[in-house]
C-alpha cells in the first residue's frame, strides 16, 4: 500500500523509468554496460516506492499511552522549555528518520485538535540543534483527557521540501490515524507533560502508531 501524497511522484517515476529502461535498451549496445543501467534506473524507482509506502499498523488504542508518531530512531530525550503553545517545561522525545523509513506521521494520542500551525523555515539537517525552531516545521496540540496537551511538531530536513498536516484546529481524531506526510527526510518532536513516564531509550528504533513512548506515572 502506497501514500496518498504520492501517487503524482510513483506515476511519473515509473513514466520515467519505463522511457529510460527502452531508451538504454536501443542506444547502449554494451551488454554490461545496459545491464547496469537498467539496474540503476530500476532501483531510483524502487527508492520512490520504499519512500511512500504507507503500511498497516495494529494500533491499540489507549488514553494512559502515547504512541510514537512516525517510524525512526530517538535521538533526543531531554527536559525543555516549549516556548510557542504550552510555554512550561517539558519532556521532549525526538525521532529522527532517514529516507529510507516510512514517512507517514500519526496522531500520537487522540483526542481534540486545539492548535495546528505551519511555519516556514530553513532546511537545516534535521538533527541539527536548531532545527527545531528555525526549520519549516508545523505543529499540532492534541488535548487528551489523561494526559492534558500534548504538542508534536513535524521538522522538514535538508532534503524535505514539503510537509503535509491533516490536523484541523477542533477536530477529534483517533490515536494512530494518519496525521500528515513529511517528503524525503525529516524528524519529529514530541512534547509531554514532566510527569510521564518515557519507556524508550536513546537510539532505539521505534514504530509510528505502535511503539508506546510513554505513559503516566
Amino acid at each position: 500500500m502506497f501514500h496518498k501524497e504520492g501517487q503524482k511522484i510513483i506515476f511519473f517515476s515509473m513514466l520515467i523509468t519505463v522511457i529510460l529502461i527502452f531508451t538504454i535498451d536501443y542506444f547502449i549496445t554494451i551488454s554490461w554496460l545496459r545491464t547496469v543501467t537498467m539496474l540503476i534506473a530500476v532501483s531510483f524507482l524502487v527508492l520512490i516506492l520504499q519512500f511512500f509506502r504507507n503500511p498497516k499498523r495494529n494500533t491499540h488504542v489507549n488514553d494512559d499511552h502515547i504512541l510514537s508518531p512516525v517510524d525512526g530512531k530517538v535521538v533526543v530525550i531531554e527536559e525543555v522549555f516549549e516556548n510557542e503553545y504550552l510555554n512550561e517545561k517539558c519532556l521532549q522525545i525526538s525521532v529522527f528518520m532517514s529516507p529510507i523509513n516510512v514517512h507517514v506521521t500519526r496522531y500520537p494520542t487522540g483526542g481534540k485538535v486545539v492548535y495546528s500551525k505551519y511555519h516556514p523555515g530553513k532546511y537545516l539537517v534535521a538533527w541539527h540543534p536548531k532545527s527545531s525552531e528555525e526549520n519549516e516545521r508545523t505543529t499540532v496540540v492534541v488535548e487528551n483527557k489523561d494526559f492534558g496537551k500534548i504538542l508534536y511538531r513535524q521538522i522538514a530536513g535538508a532534503l524535505a521540501r514539503r510537509i503535509v498536516n491533516y490536523a484541523k484546529e477542533n477536530s477529534q481524531v483517533k490515536q494512530g490515524a494518519d496525521s500528515g506526510f513529511i517528503k524525503f527526510g525529516s524528524r519529529v518532536d514530541v512534547f509531554l507533560p514532566l510527569h510521564s513516564n518515557i519507556k524508550v531509550e536513546l537510539n532505539q528504533k521505534v514504530t509510528g502508531g505502535e511503539t508506546v513512548i510513554a505513559t503516566l506515572e
